[in-house]
């Protein structure tokens, strides 16, 4: 069953921002807590389940960047074709994504003649730094830069590569992303390395 949260929302449209250039996990310790994949898919059962409460307890679920990341490993997730190997890292109202994103299948069955979006061809390292929160059930993406192998896209570029290959298949996804959270979700605060989300 595929679950549907902030964590994944957030991660879907971090990895689409990641795609405009195209969209750590830490070993299980041994003191008998869950593995970071195991844990978060709890956490996310549980909010799906206090998501269908008429009441849903208001009390904060935390998700640890390192949970997030393990989840996006996972095969509960899956990516956009010709992206891999996510990883987020969260700061206080920041969350910046990785991705190794291979631009020719994200653009298969399309093309374009404009020689600005030549760049986007290849396998490359890709990395988007972003300002993301959710409040009152809705949540914002704000994406500040995103780089190729380290050197930073002009934004105009991004632009035209959203409104070329973003657009016609998530028509919600820019550099300004708003959107509906799951499951009652009323509020989304990234902190340092996590995620703090409030049902109600």
């Amino acid at each position: 069953m595929k679950r549907v949260s902030f964590v994944s929302n957030i991660s879907a449209y971090i990895t689409c921002a990641i795609l405009m250039v195209a969209v750590s996990l830490l070993a299980a310790s041994n003191t008998g807590k869950a593995a970071p994949a195991a844990s978060v898919k709890q956490k996310l059962a549980h909010i799906e389940a206090n998501g269908r409460m008429p009441h849903p307890d208001p009390a904060p679920t935390v998700i640890t960047e390192d949970e997030a990341n393990a989840y996006l490993a996972s095969n509960e997730v899956q990516l956009p074709v010709g992206v891999q190997a996510v990883k987020l890292h969260g700061e206080p109202g920041i969350i910046n994504g990785s991705a190794q994103i291979d631009f020719d299948k994200v653009q298969e069955g399309t093309h374009s003649s404009n020689p600005l979006l030549s760049i986007f061809s290849g396998l490359h390292a890709v990395e988007v730094a972003t300002h993301a929160y959710g409040k009152a059930g809705q949540g914002f993406v704000h994406v500040d830069s995103v780089s190729i192998d380290g050197v930073e896209v002009p934004r105009f570029v991004l632009e035209l590569f959203v409104d070329k290959y973003l657009r016609p298949r998530y028509p919600q996804i820019g550099l300004d992303s708003q959107f509906k959270l799951a499951d009652r979700i009323d509020s989304a605060m990234i902190g340092e390395h996590k995620v703090t989300i409030v049902q109600k």
